[in-house]
């Protein structure tokens, strides 16, 4: 405690006061949480929508309006707050880790009580609970095999989809179930429990890996778990990507710190929660075989790393006959794309293009789209193969971001799941650290317009999508323009950048 305190002291005799962004991004955090209650999303089965002060918000313009406000103003001040606390924090010295940890429990705090937002799949991981409750197998049926499964509040595309979780998401959703009942507004309180089993394994492990790679961890942290996107993403939405990540991180730092078995662990439960880890496994191998490795005991240690995480995989999939089903996520992807994605984007120019000259477009956007997805692939082995061997995180954090980017579909909590491994091995204060910045603002602005349910009934002076749009490129333009602070970010050139 003298230690902690004596480091508050050197952060408050250096003139930086985190505290006000502290309760700024507090501020922000319970503008959400009131603006969740009108506008975010609510099973048709709860309690809550016969509530009178919900009606008051869902059924009279109003009150959406207010809500959608309050909702957007609340989100751009958490973005405001996170940037400015990393500037409050900029020399990264003794206790700033202390302040990193404080802001993500302060700003996430409210949100455990906010109703889901910027996505409802939290009501479908409760479906595929059901469907393991009454014997179903979620890799070959959907829910709506389930009685009543609308009134669960899951969006209706996962009527007929199949689960592409791993089977520990699934047992832990039947154990929600199980605790719940299926009941909607409980079934939320244990997924967001569980993701931020996911967050604390994060604010754990990011600081701890970075030191040990020789980067500032409050640094990383802050990067990581203090961004809004992060902290609406993982709590407020209550997505499972968060114990995925969360298990990730601390399964590769135990594989830096030369714990193989325990790291293969690690990452077997994380790619049992969502497959997509499986990218993790060849660079434990490398960790595991360390820096001065031949090519002879790298084969031999990705060789038992598969074997060992292979087997774990396979003794979980016994229980209810559950085997490999979720292979099929691997091999048969979401079909479609995102427009905002450089191969949706980039889809689309092509196939204009290909129009305009008399060909099919369409074939050739497809043909696009699939190169990029093998590119990606691609890039992700090459690095496995080739690289600084004493590089191995950084390779393991940009194989990760090239299978992610180059996807066709790229959800906003996407950019999540590779972000701590760049921020623990060093993300530079310049256009690197600019590129985050706009990366984070960018998915907090789109989100907190694309996603605000309002019944289509309620009559509005504005729709509340064009409402949240504008309330939101607002608050861009104060922050890029106006703020005397926060300008400075993207415009001003770093006069020493920074790694650590």
């Amino acid at each position: 405690m003298a230690t902690s305190h004596r480091a508050d002291s050197s952060i408050r005799q250096a003139g930086v006061r985190p505290r006000t962004a502290l309760l700024q991004g507090l501020a922000g955090s319970l503008l959400v949480l009131a603006g969740s209650v009108g506008v975010g999303w609510i099973a048709n089965g709860s309690p809550m929508v016969r509530n009178p002060l919900v009606i008051a918000l869902r059924t009279e313009g109003a009150g959406v309006v207010v809500s959608t406000v309050l909702l957007v103003v609340g989100a751009m001040v958490l973005l405001r707050s996170w940037l400015r606390l990393g500037q409050r924090l900029a020399g990264w010295g003794p206790g700033a880790l202390r302040q990193v940890v404080l802001a993500v429990v302060l700003w996430g705090a409210p949100l455990l009580a906010a109703v889901p937002i910027f996505s409802r799949d939290v009501y479908a991981y409760a479906g595929q609970g059901r469907l393991m409750a009454e014997g179903l197998n979620p890799y070959t049926t959907g829910i709506s095999a389930l009685s009543n499964w609308y009134m669960l509040g899951a969006d209706p595309s996962w009527a007929e989809n199949r689960t592409p979780y791993g089977p520990l998401f699934l047992w832990l959703a039947q154990g929600v179930v199980a605790l719940t009942g299926a009941q909607p507004d409980l079934s939320v309180l244990l997924f967001r429990l569980l993701a931020c089993v996911g967050v604390a394994l994060c604010v754990v492990y990011v600081p701890r890996l970075a030191a040990l790679l020789g980067r500032g961890g409050a640094r990383a942290l802050w990067l990581t778990a203090a961004n809004p996107l992060f902290l609406i993403s993982f709590i407020a939405s209550a997505h499972n990507d968060a114990l995925m990540v969360g298990l990730a991180v601390a399964g590769v730092y135990y594989a830096a710190a030369r714990r193989p078995l325990l790291a293969i662990v690690l990452v077997t439960a994380s790619i049992a929660v969502k497959p997509i880890t499986l990218v993790l496994l060849p660079f434990i191998g490398l960790l595991w075989a360390g820096k001065e490795a031949g090519w002879g005991r790298r084969f031999l240690l990705w060789a038992a790393t598969a074997l060992i995480s292979g087997a774990l995989l396979f003794l979980a999939g016994l229980p209810d006959g559950l085997g490999f089903g979720w292979t099929w996520a691997l091999t048969d992807g979401t079909p479609g794309y995102t427009g905002y994605s450089p191969s949706g984007f980039g889809g689309q120019l092509v196939e204009l293009a290909g129009n305009a000259v008399g060909l099919d477009g369409g074939l050739a956007a497809g043909i696009f789209r699939t190169g990029l997805t093998l590119a990606g692939i691609a890039v992700a082995g090459w690095l496995v193969l080739f690289g600084d061997p004493q590089k191995v995180v950084r390779r393991l954090g940009l194989a990760f971001a090239a299978v992610v980017l180059l996807a066709p579909i790229i959800q906003p909590w996407y950019v999540l799941w590779f972000l701590p491994f760049l921020a623990v091995t060093g993300i530079r204060n310049n256009w690197q650290v600019k590129a985050v910045y706009v990366v984070v603002g960018f998915f907090v602005v789109f989100g907190a317009q694309d996603q605000v349910f309002v019944w289509n009934f309620v009559d509005l002076p504005i729709p509340a999508h064009a409402l949240a749009y504008w309330v939101a490129l607002a608050a861009v333009v104060y922050l890029l323009l106006v703020d005397v602070h926060t300008r400075k970010l993207l415009f001003n050139r770093p006069a020493a950048p920074r790694e650590a």
